[in-house]
């Protein structure tokens, strides 16, 4: 289930609001000023932010900039929803990464529709930026990794090494072609330090590490399915 942040100082407004989208099936989760909200966005990431102006303790353009300016946010969609309608507003904040612009008062039928383009936008961008195959997702512009849904921390060349495997399934790499195109080198004499980085590869991924195969007297590949 989906799950929207919304950022409003005004309680009814924010009840409402998430009223609505728990009525459509999202999950919601309300903050009244922006420390509250970057609390939580420490702990997790929604999947939509919708994002009011005018709060009492840092204004919504501010907070929209320190989202766009932090690498582990700046992939996060935001709606503005503001009372001010002036043009210079919604191009300021719009040049400035938001990806819609709800003006105050607006029907909670058009939220729900500008929600849901943005999400679909969205959507088929992170298809682009991501590979999923047999439980393992990898998150290419985040350089994050997912087993099963839980994430698990690789080294840059294990990541580098995984991403060359499973982007050529059932492609055979010796250990030389490998190194040559994860460590950049032409050295060859260290052949074992692959063999090392697919064992530990193989145990961080734990399951799925069985897709990552020895094709003995050559080197590796990754194999489809079960």
């Amino acid at each position: 289930m989906l799950e929207i942040w919304c950022v409003e100082d005004d309680e009814s407004i924010r009840e409402i609001e998430m009223y609505t989208l728990q009525t459509m099936n999202f999950k919601t989760r309300g903050f009244e000023d922006g420390e509250s909200f970057f609390k939580a966005l420490k702990e997790k990431k929604p999947d939509l932010v919708i994002l009011d102006l005018m709060l009492p303790d840092e204004d919504g353009s501010d907070i929209l900039r320190r989202i766009r300016g932090n690498s582990a946010t700046k992939e996060l969609p935001v709606i503005i929803a503001s009372a001010k309608t002036a043009e210079y507003d919604k191009v300021k904040n719009l040049d400035s990464g938001a990806d819609d612009y709800l003006t105050k008062p607006f029907g909670m039928m058009e939220m729900v529709s500008r929600v849901k383009a943005v999400l679909r936008r969205t959507q088929r961008r992170e298809e682009k930026d991501r590979i999923e195959r047999d439980g393992i997702k990898i998150l290419l512009k985040r350089h994050e990794v997912f087993v099963d849904g839980e994430e698990i921390e690789l080294t840059l060349k294990e990541y580098g090494l995984l991403k060359l495997l499973i982007t050529h399934p059932e492609t055979v790499f010796s250990r030389e072609e490998i190194m040559d195109q994860i460590w950049e080198t032409g050295f060859y004499g260290e052949t074992r330090t692959v063999d090392v980085h697919v064992r530990t590869l193989r145990q961080k991924l734990g399951k799925a590490g069985k897709h990552i195969e020895t094709v003995r007297g050559v080197g590796y590949r990754y194999h489809e399915g079960n």
